[in-house]
């Protein structure tokens, strides 16, 4: 048997998670055919990309929980098993009710962000967790991206293979195959933590009433709101580029419309960890980057990478109104690296703010964050919007109120006990405290 050491362990835990997001987005390339098959509407299919995130908040928040108690690849294995048996079973789907079930079952592979972070945290220390995490998380979610390049070339337009003449049944049948496998490995080779006592603290540490004091800290609350306009975002970008791709510009070459949104997933993914890296370094080197926070250099970062985040969905707009595709392309592309950007910087201030429960932190953060992969969706395919690009510039708008928000709690004062002030009057001493566990 391997032995597990903390590098194995996160890539372990980086393979298991890219696969968990390649077959989350798997439908993303197909929404073509499928629509043809089925008879969707463009409404449809937004409701479709809409709701591979319905599951998401609530599943996040419980694995981690699960997590702590049973150990990561116990969960990681369940999930993945699933999962699995879900994606073969779409792929002979003849209702659409059925199928729209299955593939929502086969949508919770996304929970798998929340227990691949708590297995990693598990064998790092805390000087090395940034990076770490930032590893984990870039790599991880550039699986959407590999879907988008890999899939609908291997199960293309085509396709006439064994037990299917439908690509993207294909798809999703031997998908399925790769995630019941993946499910043995790492069951078979995972090691929960480090050390026989470092599991049993973890185990012993959860509790209800530490994990609502934390959830529902002004720093907590504006993290998680942030992630929604980030994360929430990449989501929703990852399940509708493609389609928008194809229909916005009357891209009908299925592999061209998923290659031009599988830019986007390399620049969320890939360069995620830059983001977690220059908050380290503005905090180390105590620059301060805007004047309105100054001593918050963490703060500064995150509130100039979500202010980023908005200026550049105003832009896709402007860019798709131009008619050029590959303008749009560009434009989504740094709406991907205002993605990133954001992502590592909300998950670098995430341990550096709540020191002692950055895991109950990251729960409810990750949890509440996967919301605007459910809304925002429906904001696209929007039937009352003039055409497919404006959707993007009311998304912007909506975004407005978090960085407000965030402005009003990065503020010195405010800052500096935004781990212990919030939404309830309950202090620290009436709280078990959370184990610093992901």
């Amino acid at each position: 048997m391997i032995r597990m050491t903390k590098w194995r362990t996160l890539v372990l835990a980086t393979v298991g998670f890219n696969f968990s997001f390649l077959i989350w987005f798997s439908f993303a390339p197909f929404t073509g055919p499928m629509a043809e098959e089925f008879g969707l509407s463009l409404a449809e299919i937004g409701i479709l990309a809409s709701a591979a995130i319905w599951l998401a908040p609530f599943g996040r928040i419980l694995t981690g929980w699960l997590s702590d108690r049973y150990g990561a690849p116990t969960v990681f294995a369940i999930v993945l098993t699933y999962v699995g048996v879900f994606s073969m079973a779409s792929a002979f789907a003849q209702s659409y009710t059925v199928f729209f079930i299955e593939r929502l079952i086969v949508a919770t592979a996304g929970i798998t962000f929340v227990i691949g972070i708590q297995h990693v945290s598990e064998w790092f220390e805390e000087e090395e967790l940034g990076l770490a995490e930032g590893i984990y998380a870039g790599i991880g979610n550039a699986g959407a991206a590999g879907g988008a390049l890999i899939l609908p070339r291997v199960f293309g337009t085509g396709w006439n293979g064994p037990l299917f003449s439908t690509n993207w049944r294909a798809a999703f049948f031997y998908t399925g195959v790769v995630a019941i496998f993946l499910a043995i490995a790492y069951y078979t080779l995972g090691e929960a933590a480090k050390s026989s006592a470092k599991r049993q603290a973890t185990k012993e540490s959860a509790s209800f009433r530490g994990w609502f004091y934390t959830a529902t800290r002004y720093g907590t609350v504006v993290l998680a709101l942030a992630y929604v306009m980030t994360f929430g975002l990449e989501l929703s970008m990852n399940g509708w580029l493609a389609t928008y791709y194809r229909e916005g510009f009357n891209t009908q070459n299925l592999v061209l419309a998923s290659t031009f949104a599988a830019t986007f997933s390399v620049a969320a993914g890939l360069l995620r960890p830059i983001g977690g890296y220059v908050s380290d370094l503005v905090a180390r080197k105590e620059t301060n980057i805007i004047p309105f926070f100054t001593g918050r250099y963490r703060e500064q970062w995150t509130f100039v990478s979500l202010c980023f985040v908005v200026l550049t969905m105003l832009g896709m707009t402007l860019a798709g109104l131009s008619g050029q595709v590959m303008i749009a392309v560009g434009a989504g592309f740094l709406v991907g690296m205002g993605c990133a950007f954001s992502e590592g910087a909300i998950f670098a201030q995430v341990p550096a703010m709540f020191p002692n429960s950055s895991g109950a932190v990251a729960g409810v953060v990750g949890g509440i964050g996967t919301v605007g992969g459910i809304v925002y969706p429906l904001i696209y395919s929007a039937p009352f919007l003039p055409n497919l690009h404006t959707g993007y510039s009311v998304v912007a708008v909506t975004m407005i109120p978090i960085v407000l928000l965030a402005a009003w709690v990065f503020q010195p004062a405010r800052a500096a006990v935004a781990s212990e002030a919030g939404f309830t009057e309950s202090g620290p001493d009436t709280a078990t405290p959370t184990a610093d566990d992901d």
